[in-house]
């Protein structure tokens, strides 16, 4: 009997059960692919993810194994600098290939204490009051208390529950692959500048060693479960490019839609969604992988209080009533972006004024804070406009905020030094002075970082200690 088993191990799985072992729960992880992918794609960390890393101790392991580059040109590869000033001491992007931090975040929940079984595909669930059976394919039943689907877009999880993803289906597809090209870099990057002056969904970038990462549109919309091949490319590079750039020896090969589904629910009784189980849209922005860790930490810290028994009664419902509205945001921003990227004469027009208008840095900052999700803020009530967002990793008397945080619980911070967490205190952590740079007297933060509650009083702090972490011991 396990407390929650997890269906999929990928960058969502893998961080929710991280979480879910900082708070002692057990965890089980099914992995229906045996070997990672034979292809390696390069994903993105963005700001508010690198902070979530930062939080649990993560972000010097995975940084080593990646490349930084400068915030900016993330809205629709519109080459637009940063803003100056981001609030994130993380105000860069991360690339890294997917294999490496599917390893990494597995290896970190498995030095917590979670099982992970590779190889062990999800076909059936019945759940009841007491927990939810799970069937395996080869027969196998287990038992566990809740079940997440982390399991894809095509998530078998989510369509044995029977919950609806409506949305639109792909309109355009787009090749993307690794392979050697036969023409000098410098004709390369003449033709690419050339292209890309209307052609968005177009690039040549060098990856080391006379390979290209090549993403060039494909000629239609096929079918999904047939791979692209060399010719493919080939032919869509001529047609395009007026050049196939001799392209050759391909390392992989893949392609990808503008599919955008959300789901019409999170939770069904004891089995929840996360991760693209529960939204997916076009990869422009580069926001699937952030969107699907971040739903992990919010989770995460929700559902090891259900299972411990101090969660107050309404604490789970938050995760769909904060995480499915960010998830219909980014939905709306990748929309919005593929119509950027159209070669059409109106959608061209509104590019160029888009363009113009992002040379106003509070028009830059805010669609950077939307693809970075540094701006969102959750409605946890009236009050300041800290209130409900994430804090920065502001410096504190012990070193750095996030350095606080590592163990995934609350957190009290007390410039006033009259406030107590009393009754809370397996559950919240305190620090009195905590430093000039808060401007606030006190803030109770949640073990994901964002704002619970601001003021110096009390009664008023133990009513919303008392709504986010339960009943006092």
């Amino acid at each position: 009997m396990f407390d929650v088993i997890i269906a999929g191990c990928g960058p969502t799985g893998a961080v929710l059960a991280a979480e879910l072992r900082l708070h002692d729960v057990r965890v089980l992880v099914l992995e229906k692919e045996t070997e990672p992918p034979s292809f390696v794609r390069i994903v993105g960390l963005h700001s508010r993810s690198l902070e979530l890393m930062a939080m649990r101790g993560l972000l010097d392991r995975i940084r080593a194994h990646g490349r930084q580059r400068p915030a900016g040109g993330f809205f629709a590869a519109i080459a637009k600098p940063a803003p100056p000033g981001l609030d994130s001491a993380y105000a860069y992007l991360l690339g890294i290939p997917q294999p490496v931090i599917v390893r990494l975040l597995e290896e970190h929940a498995i030095d917590l204490g979670a099982q992970v079984r590779h190889g062990c595909a999800v076909v059936g669930l019945a759940q009841d009051g007491g927990g939810v059976t799970v069937e395996l394919a080869d027969g196998e039943r287990l038992r566990s208390r809740y079940l997440v689907g982390c399991d894809g877009g095509r998530s078998t999880v989510r369509k044995l529950l029977g919950v609806g993803f409506p949305g639109e289906p792909s309109r355009v597809e787009t090749l993307m692959g690794e392979m050697e090209v036969g023409v000098p870099p410098e004709e390369v990057a003449a033709t690419v500048t050339a292209v890309r002056e209307t052609e968005h969904r177009f690039w040549l970038r060098p990856f080391g060693a006379g390979v290209y990462s090549v993403v060039v549109p494909a000629a239609g919309v096929s079918d999904r479960a047939r791979p692209p091949t060399l010719e493919d490319f080939q032919q869509q590079l001529r047609a395009i490019a007026g050049t196939d750039f001799g392209v050759h020896s391909p390392r992989w090969l893949s392609r990808f839609g503008d599919a955008t589904r959300l789901a019409e629910r999170y939770r069904v009784g004891r089995v929840l969604l996360a991760g693209d189980a529960a939204h997916i849209h076009p990869p422009i922005g580069g926001q699937g992988l952030n969107l699907g860790v971040q739903d992990a930490f919010n989770l995460g810290w929700k559902l090891a209080a259900q299972v411990r028994g101090w969660a107050p009664e309404t604490l789970l419902d938050t995760y769909q009533a904060e995480r499915q509205p960010v998830a219909a945001d980014v939905l709306d921003n990748t929309r919005a972006q593929m119509e950027l990227l159209s070669t059409e004469p109106g959608p061209q027009a509104v590019r160029r004024l888009l363009t113009e208008l992002m040379d106003f840095d509070e028009v830059n900052r805010y669609l950077t804070e939307k693809i970075t999700a540094t701006g969102v803020r959750y409605d946890v009530g009236e009050g300041p406009d800290l209130l409900g967002r994430r804090l920065r990793d502001i410096e504190v008397k012990q070193g750095h905020l996030y350095g606080l945080l590592r163990r995934g619980r609350g957190l009290l911070l007390d410039r006033t030094e009259r406030l107590a967490v009393g009754g809370w205190s397996d559950r919240v952590d305190y620090l009195g002075d905590p430093t000039a740079a808060l401007d606030v007297p006190c803030v109770l933060l949640r073990p994901d970082g964002h704002v619970a509650w601001i003021g110096d009083d009390q009664q008023d702090l133990d009513e919303h200690l008392s709504r986010w972490f339960g009943r006092p011991r």
